[in-house]
């Protein structure tokens, strides 16, 4: 039987999930830590925050899951889904998680 998930259990996986991806990626600086990124375009934490809030609630993490375990999607679902993920890598290269 499968687990449920609240949409907040949901993003807290897939940030930590994110997190620990982009800590493999740090460059080689002096302590491995390439540092906050910039937000683009008139961004901040608290808009990416509530897009990703409006995504959860639309059960766009069920989409990105499917979508990394291999499984078929509709042109929208994918373009939904890399969107999240990209807010998400955004939201946390910023470091708006901390």
């Amino acid at each position: 039987m499968a687990a449920s998930f609240s949409t907040a259990q949901s993003f807290r996986r897939l940030a930590a999930c994110a997190a620990l991806a982009l800590a493999g990626c740090a460059n080689g600086s002096a302590n491995g830590d390439p540092g906050p990124t910039a937000l683009s375009g008139g961004e901040t934490c608290e808009s990416i925050r509530a897009n990703l809030t409006k995504m959860d609630r639309a059960g766009v993490p069920a989409l990105v899951e499917r979508q990394n375990a291999g499984k078929s999607l509709s042109a929208a679902q994918k373009g939904q889904a890399d969107l999240y993920n990209k807010l998400l890598n955004e939201y946390l290269g910023a470091r708006c998680h901390v």
